[in-house]
């Protein structure tokens, strides 16, 4: 299923790019499906800063099902690629739950707008293959894939949209400081 979620924030693209790179684990609090971000490693080579973060997603589950799910359930590695001379970001996405069953992948381009704007275009592929979920029996396995999938996207998007209201507040609150 193809990923697509677009913005546009009131700031630069040097600062919007800059602050969606180095400081996503500053701008959690603006992210209400997001408890916590941690940068596992960062690597720079010349214009590329290669990270690996780790997501802990917060969510309003009823209490019972809550306590039965574990946390990974709720936890997803970040592998992105930030090219600071074409302002683009690749990124892979990796389920820390069904890892081997879903690929979700794609790039974040920023563009330059007049007047200070910048657009957040995202662009990406999500995949569910539940053959390869022992608990899930073979037969229902295609149909519940494009369930899922298609839950997941709803939710993915969302979760971008609102990766790009939470940066636009921490923008905004960074400014008046």
């Amino acid at each position: 299923m193809r990923i697509e979620a677009d913005s546009v924030l009131r700031h630069s693209r040097d600062a919007v790019f800059a602050a969606y790179r180095d400081d996503l684990p500053a701008f959690v609090e603006f992210l209400p499906n997001v408890r916590s971000i941690e940068v596992i490693e960062r690597q720079g080579q010349g214009d590329i800063v290669h990270l690996h973060n780790v997501w802990h997603g917060a969510t309003e589950l009823p209490t019972s099902l809550a306590s039965a799910l574990e946390a990974r359930v709720l936890s997803w590695d970040d592998h992105a690629a930030w090219d600071e001379a074409g302002y683009t970001c690749d990124w892979v996405i990796e389920p820390h739950a069904f890892r081997n069953a879903v690929r979700c992948r794609g790039q974040t381009t920023f563009i330059d707008l007049d007047e200070g704007r910048t657009r957040i275009e995202m662009n990406g592929e999500l995949s569910i293959d539940l053959d390869r979920v022992r608990a899930i029996p073979t037969f229902l396995a295609g149909s519940l894939a494009r369930t899922a999938e298609a839950f997941l996207l709803r939710q993915l998007t969302a979760n971008l949209a609102s990766v790009s209201d939470a940066l636009a507040n921490y923008l905004r609150e960074d400014t008046l400081a």
